[in-house]
């Protein structure tokens, strides 16, 4: 009897579940009806092409096709973990992405506390404006400018050489200059663009925390430290965790564009290795594999961040 009445009730509630949501769909159908172009995207160029992951572990021959071609198994995994550019690739993605969070994820806080406290409307909105274009600028563009101001006797390589006391040719040929003008090319290129979202997060704060903070003696530096960047730290948080799960990924168009042979001591990461396994030796298989290890990663380091996000911040993606 238990068992039944159970049954019938979980049944009536699943009905009034399904009427609640068809209730729902009726009054909001065109909310539902936006949605779709957005899971169509997803399903189309993010889950349909998952399909593609098989090669991986298959000698993928672009005329067989992905289900005729011969299974291998982990062949190219083991490949990549026992070559000889796996230890390179792999501390040089790390090495840049630890750059980046050093330098790059802080540099757009830095800059939204500081134009947060300008109280001059103009001078605020001309910062913001010369920040913000870099970031619209082509990349194709900017690496061409990254060229003309390291080449011998550009702007950069002057300022290197008088603070060096040296002489350089193009410092792009130079191994230990890569990381630097790779990272600090990234900041002037997205620091503007990436303050918005801090400095949308501060628009949002209660005036009266300032205002209480000011009849309490506190200054600028105090009012920054002990109400923006707690009022702000979601947000931070948030970022830092998406941060941490891209730190085997880089931005390899830009990597392409500068690198050369000279430079692939410091310079080669996973992402261009399969570019050129994959796409200039056509080893489709294998940057296949090499590009699934680097993803898994990825996700096991989002997975960690925010469960110890989560842990002692309460603050977490999911």
């Amino acid at each position: 009897m238990g068992n039944k009445y159970g049954n019938k009730k979980l049944k009536r509630k699943s009905i009034l579940t399904m009427e609640m949501i068809s209730k729902d769909f009726k009054k909001n159908y065109f909310a539902y009806l936006l949605i779709i172009p957005v899971l169509a995207w997803y399903i189309v160029f993010c889950y349909g092409p998952m399909w593609g992951i098989s090669i991986a572990f298959k000698n993928f021959k672009p005329l067989l096709g992905f289900s005729s071609s011969p299974w291998v198994g982990f062949k190219y995994f083991k490949e990549f973990f026992t070559g000889p550019y796996f230890y390179r690739t792999v501390k040089n993605t790390l090495l840049l992405n630890i750059w980046g969070l050093a330098f790059g994820f802080t540099s757009p806080i830095l800059l939204a506390l500081l134009l947060n406290e300008i109280r001059g409307k103009v001078f605020k909105k001309t910062v913001q404006t010369i920040t913000y274009m870099p970031h619209f600028i082509s990349l194709v563009v900017i690496t061409g400018m990254i060229h003309i101001f390291t080449q011998s006797g550009g702007i950069i390589t002057q300022v290197v050489d008088f603070f060096t006391g040296t002489e350089h040719t193009s410092l792009l040929g130079y191994p230990g200059m890569f990381r630097p003008l790779y990272t600090f090319s990234g900041i002037w290129q997205n620091i503007g663009w990436d303050s918005i979202i801090y400095l949308s997060a501060m628009s949002s704060i209660d005036p009266g925390l300032y205002e209480a903070a000011e009849i309490d003696g506190a200054g600028r530096l105090k009012k920054m430290w002990h109400i923006t960047l707690p009022q702000i730290q979601p947000t931070i948080i948030i970022l830092f965790i998406f941060a941490v799960g891209g730190l085997m990924g880089s931005s390899h168009e830009k990597i392409i564009l500068l690198y050369n042979s000279l430079t692939y001591e410091t310079a080669d990461v996973i992402a261009s290795y399969v570019y050129r396994r994959g796409l200039q030796e056509a080893s489709y298989s294998f940057a296949t594999a090499v590009g699934l290890v680097s993803s898994v990663i990825n996700f096991i380091l989002l997975w960690a961040t925010n469960k110890i996000s989560k842990k002692y911040s309460e603050v977490s993606i999911w």
